[in-house]
């Protein structure tokens, strides 16, 4: 790089009948990894195994198994649906005249350096590297990025810094609004991602080159990088979840725990983005948040830019793909991207879309815009009378057109459910949806320890798209605490499916109108919370206190016989834990909601076509 760092990459290129690389130049995709291109090699040499990788994807198709094992099904759907090929290494492309590199990003894998996160120093690396594939002798001096989660992070990154040799990019599951979207959602941490996910990166950037060990090659400044930060933000992360005082927290520790310029550095303007961009992303992703609106920040016209939004998690991208009715597999869309966009083949692609969903409670749909021409907000109100339908819950009570008529306060009480429930299998992005869909897709367990407000069955499908707003008069008996809310599907056989989710410290609820969205009836429908420690605001003791709760964005259809559901917490671990010093001001004392005609709290929905 251009101060000297060398990072290294693995390089594959098309080859004729005897195994030699063709002499023809070729466009190239570059994919730049945190998680080591040894990875990404161990996993291309097992699809790679003659009859192997088409046996992994004939059993991964075909694995349909009963509770309480269905979790599983989802996990291997990320092979049979080609996620695992979009991951590293595409062999399809490069059979098919493409170059591909892999390369490990700076103070990752085996490169040299510090690990910059996704930071200034690595958003140059990109650039650089962009330019020095396009100047190779084996490239036709076009390149794309592609690549999932952190990979599709910095693709977004690359596109809107504008390197010349740039032509498209195929981000799959890419964040932009890193705090919102999983370090810090509505102010609570994001312990069941970001510890696992900071010890993978920094623990795989230890494993040493061991072929240039036995070559006698060992690189003396990788290990003395490595000495240096063996363990990029894990100090910050544990100080972030154990110290008891704003005081008491580092200025290291500060920036990455509010909003500011740590996270100005790392967000795209994608309003820069002039290529070709395909968006792949999941309404249950940990960066369910970024994905819409990176799509929909780019001033491209649809077909040049399109947007897929799944129903699965961070780890089962493409689950479902490839099968009657769904969209194809991820690694065949991904080759047709580039198809038309590095090698001028006219094969439709731009044609597909624009946005394509799955929406839940329905099937596969595809339209012109997110979210959907026809939505209107429509206040529902949370009510005390009973529904009937929630017997299980901590408190049943109703969702209603009108306010209510009687007051009350409803408490509820912190519990640790949600390490069963749709937010907690979310926010492990996925992982313990080995635990069935008893958890990841009923949220009844969860209800147990929430306030639910239920409506009345509907009479015809009903659709809703868009982001979603719950608001709420609180009351607290501590200076600070932690609301987590829900909307779910109610089946009539009581099945209570989550399609979104939010969260809010109470404390950080001032929110910056500048930034935030209202709905025509004036009510917010995306609020844009400061999320910074001189906006903090604790609560006062037994006063009323407003708070504003933003849903990710979703597009749903209650069916015949649906009805909607609003579930409130006081806690949703491990989706999201409060701060230590916010947690420790909550004192996890019981939490209450005062309903109210003259001052009401209700959700505030997105309605395709009225109700």
């Amino acid at each position: 790089m251009s101060d000297g760092t060398v990072l290294q990459a693995n390089v594959y290129r098309p080859a004729d009948a005897s195994g030699r690389a063709v002499e023809s130049k070729t466009p190239s995709v570059l994919n730049i990894t945190p998680y080591t291109k040894l990875l990404d090699t161990l996993v291309d040499s097992a699809l790679s195994i003659p009859q192997v990788g088409e046996t992994l994807m004939d059993v991964a198709n075909s694995l349909d198994l009963a509770a309480p094992f269905d979790g599983v099904s989802e996990l291997t759907g990320v092979i049979a649906g080609g996620g695992a090929r979009v991951l590293g290494v595409n062999r399809d492309l490069v059979q098919n005249g493409y170059t591909q590199v892999v390369v490990d990003a700076r103070g990752t894998g085996f490169s040299q350096g510090n690990w910059d996160v996704l930071g200034k120093r690595e958003q140059q690396d990109s650039v650089e590297v962009i330019d020095w594939m396009s100047k190779q002798g084996w490239s036709d001096g076009k390149v794309g990025m592609a690549g999932i989660s952190y990979s599709a992070i910095n693709s977004v990154q690359a596109a809107s810094n504008n390197p010349p040799a740039l032509k498209a990019i195929f981000p799959v599951e890419p964040g932009n609004e890193l705090l919102r979207d999983i370090v810090g959602t509505g102010g609570g941490l994001g312990v069941g991602f970001m510890p696992l996910w900071l010890t993978a990166v920094n623990g795989l950037k230890l494993i040493p080159n061991v072929q240039d060990i036995l070559q006698g090659n060992f690189d003396p400044l990788w290990l003395a990088s490595r000495l240096e930060d063996p363990g990029t933000l894990i100090p910050e992360l544990v100080q972030a979840m154990t110290a008891q005082r704003i005081e008491d927290v580092s200025p290291s520790t500060l920036q990455v725990a509010q909003d500011g310029q740590f996270y100005q550095d790392r967000a795209a303007d994608v309003g820069n983005i002039a290529v070709p961009t395909m968006v792949y992303g999941g309404w249950h992703d940990i960066f369910a948040n970024s994905e819409p609106r990176i799509y929909n920040g780019i001033d491209l016209p649809p077909g040049q830019k399109q947007l897929i939004m799944g129903n699965g998690y961070h780890v089962t991208p493409g689950g479902g793909f490839g099968k009657d009715g769904a969209p194809p597999r991820l690694d065949v869309l991904e080759r047709a991207w580039f198809d038309k966009w590095l090698k001028s083949i006219d094969n439709g692609i731009d044609r597909y879309g624009p946005v394509t969903m799955f929406q839940q409670g329905g099937g596969w749909i595809t339209d012109d815009q997110f979210p959907r021409a026809g939505a209107s907000y429509e206040r529902m109100y949370l009510n005390s009378a009973p529904s009937g339908t929630a017997a299980h819950a901590a408190y049943d009570g109703s969702l209603t057109n009108d306010p209510p008529s009687a007051a009350a306060r409803l408490t509820v009480a912190p519990g640790l459910r949600g390490f069963c429930s749709g937010d907690g299998t979310q926010g492990t992005a996925g992982i313990s949806v080995v635990l069935g869909a008893t958890c990841s897709k009923d949220s009844r367990f969860q209800e147990a320890e929430g306030l639910t407000f239920t409506g009345e069955a509907v009479t015809e499908p009903t659709s809703l798209s868009g982001p979603i707003n719950v608001h709420l008069e609180t009351v607290l008996d501590a200076t600070d605490g932690f609301w987590a809310a829900t909307v779910n599907d109610v089946a009539p056989d009581g099945t209570s499916t989550p399609i979104t989710n939010g969260a809010l410290t109470a404390s950080l609820r001032a929110v910056d109108d500048s930034k935030s969205t209202r709905s025509a009836n004036g009510d917010y429908s995306e609020p844009h919370h400061y999320l910074t420690i001189d906006t903090r605001q604790p609560v006062v003791p037994g006063e009323v206190t407003t708070v504003d709760i933003n849903m990710l964005p979703t597009d749903a259809v209650l069916q015949p016989g649906h009805r909607l559901r609003v579930d409130v917490y006081a806690a949703s671990v491990p989706r999201y834990l409060a701060l230590g010093p916010m947690l420790a001001d909550s004192q996890l004392k019981p939490q209450h909601i005062e309903l109210a005609a003259d001052r009401p709290s209700f959700v505030n929905v997105p309605f395709v076509g009225g109700r």
